[in-house]
């Protein structure tokens, strides 16, 4: 079955080793999605955020985790019974993974780790890899998510026809702009993403952001209703205090050599005129 992660790496057309190791992640997170829908995982959990852009929709960027929320809130989930099935389907493609349980008690984003390398050593890589060196894949699901997110179906080819619930894009977007707005650090990922998305003419899920902003962040429980305008407002507002170069920065491994020359039009004016074309989706 080793075949299949060898033609499915040479897809890639990997041309450094960077772009290999990154490709090797995502191998291993479709692998991971299968064992998840295989063990029933999406009964009760969406797959979220940029990794789901770049599996399900082609986003332009390399991604490192795997995020969920659950459908319905449970404090006492647990990522245990879903171990056996990752473990079962991925041994199945030659690839023998660790599976770490990194939950913590009390906390509402309960964590897994994956770490490989026995991908690395029964592939022939084009690029200098240690076949001692472990790829890691963190897994993160929310399970006390704000209410009112939306859902689909979507279908994986890889590697089996396979299919997985997530949440829909304007959901999806809505959980973006929370980060957006809400993350104590600046990640340039986010604003990548929110570029995608403006350039998509995807809208938001403004009852999912509003339940989101008064759970959690620094407008945590004082009853806003984030419309339209207060959105945009507060958008411009964030993006007038970012450092854009530590941004770019931040991004810049995991782009391609073509996207990385995009991070040359990344400022205040460049990001101010991507609101005003969202604003241009949300009130048409």
């Amino acid at each position: 079955m080793s075949s299949i992660i060898r033609e499915r790496l040479q897809q890639y057309a990997s041309q450094t080793r960077e772009e290999e190791q990154h490709a090797l992640k995502e191998i291993l997170q479709e692998v991971i999605l299968y064992g998840l829908s295989e063990s029933g995982f999406f009964k009760e959990a969406l797959f979220q955020g940029g990794t789901s852009l770049r599996i399900l929709y082609h986003l332009g960027r390399f991604s490192e985790d795997l995020d969920f929320i659950l459908k319905n809130p449970n404090p006492n989930f647990k990522w245990q019974p879903f171990f056996h099935a990752i473990e079962e389907t991925s041994s199945q493609y030659g690839i023998i993974p660790e599976v770490t349980d990194k939950s913590k008690m009390g906390n509402a984003v309960q964590k897994m780790t994956l770490k490989d390398n026995s991908i690395v050593k029964f592939l022939d890589l084009s690029f200098r890899t240690s076949p001692h060196q472990k790829l890691t894949i963190k897994l993160e699901i929310d399970t006390m998510p704000p209410m009112g997110s939306h859902s689909e179906i979507k279908f994986l080819d890889f590697p089996v026809a396979f299919s997985i619930e997530t949440q829909d894009l304007a959901s999806n977007f809505a959980g973006k702009s929370h980060a957006l707005l809400c993350r104590e650090y600046i990640k340039g990922r986010d604003w990548y993403d929110f570029l995608w998305y403006v350039s998509k003419k995807v809208s938001l899920n403004f009852i999912f952001l509003s339940n989101a902003i008064n759970q959690k962040g620094p407008w945590a429980e004082q009853k806003i209703e984030v419309t339209p305008d207060w959105y945009l407002i507060e958008l411009e507002k964030k993006i007038k205090s970012i450092d854009w170069r530590q941004a770019a920065r931040e991004v810049l491994p995991f782009l391609n050599a073509q996207d990385r020359k995009t991070l040359e039009l990344w400022g205040i004016p460049f990001f101010l005129d991507r609101v005003q074309k969202l604003k241009e989706t949300l009130l048409s």
